[in-house]
């Protein structure tokens, strides 16, 4: 089991500290109490989705021995208008850029993590999110 913690600091800012030791700030809209201060919580859990999803692939092409020299991973969402809001579609944009890139190792690399590896995606899917995706390659 993992331990997490999230401490108040005032108004609507929070302080996360994860089971790393990383510390993380959450804070709201002035309009909500908050001072804008940080990323909101259902900022954070897309965040983790990109990150999750982009270390796979990064781990996966450098085994590939693919040549990546920029990665950027793009997402649009859609939430929910009503309480809990919570979010219904994903699409996630891997912009790719290297000298001879093998699109079928992309592809791959990004197959297993959607469909293997990616926690944070397999989160989303089994919550009801339509999680999607797309790639682009340039040299």
């Amino acid at each position: 089991m993992q331990h997490f913690e999230l401490t108040w600091n005032g108004g609507m800012e929070f302080v996360g500290t994860t089971p790393s030791g990383h510390k993380v700030l959450v804070d709201s809209t002035p309009d909500k109490g908050g001072g804008d201060k940080g990323p909101r919580p259902m900022e954070l859990l897309i965040v983790g989705l990109a990150g999750c999803t982009a270390m796979d692939v990064i781990f996966i092409l450098r085994r590939m021995r693919e040549k990546v020299q920029e990665f950027k991973v793009e997402i649009d969402t859609e939430r929910e208008e009503s309480h809990p809001k919570v979010y219904k579609s994903i699409h996630i944009k891997y912009l790719f850029k290297g000298e001879n890139l093998s699109e079928k190792n992309i592809k791959r690399a990004i197959d297993l993590s959607q469909d293997v590896y990616c926690s944070a995606s397999a989160t989303f899917k089994r919550s009801g999110a339509t999680v999607t995706y797309s790639y682009e390659i340039k040299s």
